[in-house]
């Protein structure tokens, strides 16, 4: 008996580990998670520099050459040659968006297979490149075979996807619950902690303009009992650092700075509560969430119109409050500081939340699945509205 032919699948985003974010964490699991499956290759771009073919565990990377990053998004004429050549043999192309290159790239690869579009959010910042690369945008999911989303919130405030729900699917992301089980540093907040009766506040991501840091600055006026840590780096690292010292928080303020995965892992785990004060739609999804829900952490999110308040739930998992409001921020704050049983009950609900929604083999089963149902269905794609 024959062995199955693998499906070849071509996966397309900007860049690829080591260059850290949420969309490439994402690309890389999908990544692993089907290589035995399927066939897997990933097309991304270097940051600035020559291009580049890699390995990285078991992935066959190929980076184009770049002449750096321009509204968020690298300049690579070789990316849309490559998308060409390689396309050509290649069953599915998963793109994940929004990523104007790879829309362009597309157009002009003239591939005739199956795509999957991976909507990760709206375009929110560069308004005169929307006005652009709109209309190409608009090509690609119409082209689309299948647009894939991470929560029903993405699909529902899209100001793309309404005209195509009807080829709209739901698959949320997650964790690899093995590599989160074993923690190997003990009390690693709370070694730092000025007053060791404090309870340990966490935020993790980059310190960029959408994340909301400086309204969790500004809520920590008034947090009584406890310190905040503050992992991660970014743009507005020394402007944050600026603003701490000058409002002489620099006792219930740490910096961190960027952690390797061991130690972030002990921050999590050594957390009271997490915080997640994100105030721009530009922020769909929040993995970090789940990383502290898995350890059992109740999480204080905003209640953006996306994917956010949906992985931690309001009353649930943790509390959710109004963007950009730093009253509520510090308020929810304090309610979980002072009431042990609901920062108890929460963090329980939060870990259960995980295990039963946000499994990596779950999202890989998915995923899979869908693109089966692709390769062995040419009526699919159902007709664009």
């Amino acid at each position: 008996m024959q062995n199955k032919k693998k499906i070849k699948i071509l996966q397309i985003n900007k860049f690829y580990t080591p260059w850290v974010g949420g969309v490439e964490r994402v690309v890389q699991d999908i990544a692993e998670g089907l290589n035995d499956k399927s066939d897997m290759r990933a097309l991304v771009c270097q940051s600035k520099g020559k291009a580049e073919e890699t390995i990285v565990n078991n992935i066959r990377v190929s980076r184009s050459s770049s002449l750096g990053i321009l509204y968020s998004m690298p300049v690579s004429f070789d990316f849309i040659f490559k998308l060409w050549k390689l396309s050509k043999q290649r069953d599915i192309l998963l793109v994940h968006t929004p990523f104007p290159l790879a829309d362009l790239a597309c157009l002009f690869s003239g591939y005739k297979g199956k795509v999957i579009v991976w909507w990760h959010s709206d375009i929110i910042s560069q308004r005169r490149l929307l006005k652009v690369i709109e209309p190409i945008l608009r090509w690609l999911l119409h082209r689309a075979d299948v647009i894939v989303a991470a929560t029903q919130a993405h699909i529902d405030h899209s100001t793309f996807l309404a005209p195509y729900k009807n080829k709209c699917r739901v698959i949320p992301f997650g964790l690899k619950f093995s590599d989160y089980e074993q923690v190997s540093v003990g009390n690693y907040l709370t070694d730092k902690l000025f007053n060791k009766r404090h309870k340990k506040l966490l935020f993790v991501g980059r310190l960029v303009y959408y994340k909301g840091i400086d309204i969790l600055i500004q809520a920590m006026r008034v947090v009584q009992g406890a310190e905040l840590f503050i992992v991660g780096s970014g743009v507005l690292e020394c402007e944050l650092k600026a603003r701490v010292e000058a409002e002489s928080l620099g006792e219930k303020i740490h910096f961190l700075g960027y952690l390797p995965f061991e130690e972030l892992k002990a921050a999590y785990a050594d957390c009271d509560i997490f915080v997640f004060p994100s105030n721009v739609n530009v922020e769909a999804f929040g993995l970090a969430q789940m990383e502290a829900m898995f350890y059992g952490k109740p999480v204080v999110n905003t209640n953006l119109p996306t994917g956010v308040p949906l992985v931690s739930v309001d009353e649930k998992t943790g509390l959710t409050v109004p963007v950009n409001d730093a009253d509520a921020l510090s308020t929810a704050i304090q309610r979980l500081i002072d009431d042990d049983e609901l920062r108890g009950r929460l963090g329980a609900n939060a870990r259960q939340r995980v295990y039963e929604e946000y499994s990596f083999d779950r999202m890989i089963d998915r995923v899979y699945g869908l693109c089966e149902e692709l390769v062995n269905n040419d009526n699919t794609k159902p007709p664009a509205s």
